[in-house]
């Protein structure tokens, strides 16, 4: 079967998750043999975020007006991001019509599983006559899975975290835990710290609004860690004993980690965060006392003194895993959701 050209379009909202979702996406895509165009309003952060770029994508300035391309042969909207009308009048014109695919927000709420996959006929507008489907990235069979690029858990496998560590300045010093924080602003980070000291703890902090507030302290030791590309970051999560990330891209890496960790959900000023949480940790099955955890460093209540439950989380990260690997990846389903459509 001959590849595809896919337009992805994705508008930045902090840099990091919807932009890190679209790019392992476009990179999936491209290992694959397809080709892809990544439409995308702010590139800044692929100067750090993809340093090496495969071939097979075009990196391409979300356009403001009409462009003179032919949309491809699939079209995703990534998080509902609104595609230009000129490009989706172009869609309509286009000879077969490309697929329309609005690829969603990860979610563990029972609606994902209701909605995976519905169909938006387009009556009005630019797009008059596509069909767009909805396509929901999930945790169980009946969603469209996680990405997760072909051979992932093998490189995971032989991978040798203390001396990729070593070879980059960051080696724990003996008896001490490694974890990484990711993190958005948080209040609860002074009790975080004072958990993570209660044991000597080396604590790489990620560049953000918490990593200037971080410093040294017995029995903490602290490193700001420089931008990291998609690869190092992945890496930097395997090597760790506990990792704390934020928002959708880095949740799914650490998952693929096998490492426990904790998740800062993206704040919402509805709350509805809140539900999104609660739905993750019920639907992974996770240890009660780690749920505090959760919860304190989510605002949902005290953080724990201590981090309770690590031990458990320890066992539960890679049986968790190894029911999320029973699930054929995003793309390979996605590939076949196109080609019951073609």
């Amino acid at each position: 079967m001959r590849s595809m050209l896919w337009d992805i379009f994705c508008r930045v909202i902090d840099n990091h998750g919807d932009l890190g979702v679209c790019w392992r996406l476009a990179r999936d895509l491209a290992a694959r043999g397809e080709r892809a165009r990544l439409w995308i309003d702010d590139a800044t952060a692929l100067g750090w975020m993809a340093p090496e770029r495969p071939g097979g994508i075009d990196v391409c300035v979300w356009p403001m007006g009409d462009v003179d391309v032919q949309p491809g042969d699939v079209v995703i909207e990534a998080f509902g991001c609104d595609l230009p009308p000129a490009f989706v009048a172009r869609m309509a014109a286009r000879q077969p019509v490309p697929r329309w695919i609005n690829l969603e927000y990860l979610s563990a709420e029972d609606y994902v599983e209701r909605s995976h996959g519905l169909a938006s006929p387009q009556f009005s507008g630019p797009g008059a006559g596509l069909t767009k489907h909805f396509f929901y990235p999930g945790f169980t069979p009946r969603t469209g899975g996680l990405l997760r690029e072909p051979g992932l858990l093998e490189r995971i496998a032989a991978f040798d975290g203390p001396a990729w560590l070593a070879a980059h300045g960051w080696a724990p010093q003996p008896g001490e835990r490694v974890v990484s924080l990711f993190a958005y602003a948080n209040q609860a980070l002074p009790p975080l710290l004072n958990a993570l000291a209660d044991q000597p703890t080396l604590l790489l902090a990620c560049p953000g609004p918490l990593q200037a507030q971080i410093a040294d302290r017995p029995g903490l030791r602290t490193v700001a860690l420089p931008y990291l590309a998609q690869d190092d970051y992945d890496r930097l999560l395997w090597a760790c004993d506990l990792n704390f990330v934020r928002g959708e891209d880095s949740f799914v890496r650490a998952q693929w980690a096998g490492k426990p960790f904790v998740w800062q959900i993206y704040p919402q000023d509805d709350n509805a965060h809140y539900a999104k949480l609660e739905a993750f940790m019920a639907r992974a099955d996770l240890p009660d006392a780690w749920r505090a955890v959760w919860r304190g460093w989510n605002g949902l209540g005290a953080l724990p003194a201590r981090p309770e439950g690590l031990t458990d989380a320890t066992a539960h990260a890679p049986a968790w895993r190894a029911q999320l690997a029973t699930q054929p990846d995003l793309l390979s389903q996605l590939l076949w959701f196109l080609g019951a459509f073609r």
